[in-house]
């Protein structure tokens, strides 16, 4: 957050905005992260969900931030193995952590401390420039008087060549335009969500399972 913190202070209406930044981080060989930034000029009002969800502790935070995806476009094994719509709570299936400031919230989405999010995303690999996928951000509502339900960011990634990705140094403040190189990452991940947002948690055994069952249907199509 450094560098976001350097432009704000060359941005003088941005120093007053609350932002929060999704970090999505992808295992690898090479990691990865695509980092997204959600910026509102508007006081956040006392007492609602959101507001909640920024000064309420991290347990409460992983049982509320959500994530809605859709396959937009994607080759047809990629639709039937992990479906074209998705609704997951991230704080549920993978592993947050979350980085309060004075006018920003950071969430940290580590994808590789899920087995089975991870035999996704590797399985996923070979589509990579050939898929484009919507996602939202938001905080669930659990109870009638939450509702309605509130997106706090939206975006599209579409045909991502992984080569793109650039290494960013934090004491840089262009860091944060370089960072869309990252996005790389991404469009592996929002199909493993999908997926676990239909089904849930598995064992190490049911993932390998998983993984040999979409192999071989990925060999019929060879």
């Amino acid at each position: 957050m450094k560098a976001l913190r350097t432009t704000q202070a060359r941005q003088g209406h941005l120093s007053k905005a609350f932002i929060f930044a999704i970090n999505l981080q992808v295992p690898g060989r090479e990691q990865h992260s695509a980092v997204f930034y959600f910026v509102t000029e508007e006081p956040i009002p006392h007492g609602s969900l959101i507001y909640r969800f920024i000064h309420g502790d991290d347990a409460f935070r992983n049982s509320r931030f959500k994530l809605v995806n859709k396959i937009v476009r994607g080759p047809w094994i990629l639709r039937t193995t992990v479906g074209n719509h998705g609704t997951c709570l991230l704080g549920k299936a993978l592993t947050c952590n979350y980085v309060r400031g004075p006018n920003y919230l950071e969430i940290d989405v580590d994808i590789g401390s899920s087995a089975f999010a991870s035999a996704i995303l590797h399985l996923a690999l070979g589509y990579i420039t050939h898929v484009t996928v919507d996602m939202a951000f938001l905080v669930e509502s659990q109870a009638e008087e939450e509702l309605p339900e509130r997106v706090f960011g939206t975006t599209r990634i579409a045909q991502i060549e992984l080569s793109a990705a650039v290494f960013t140094d934090p004491d840089d403040s262009t860091a944060i335009h370089a960072m869309s190189g990252e996005l790389s990452s991404w469009r592996k991940f929002s199909r493993s969500l999908s997926f676990l947002g239909h089904h849930g948690k598995h064992s190490k055994i049911e993932t390998e399972k998983l993984e040999e069952k979409v192999e071989s249907r990925l060999e019929e199509f060879k």
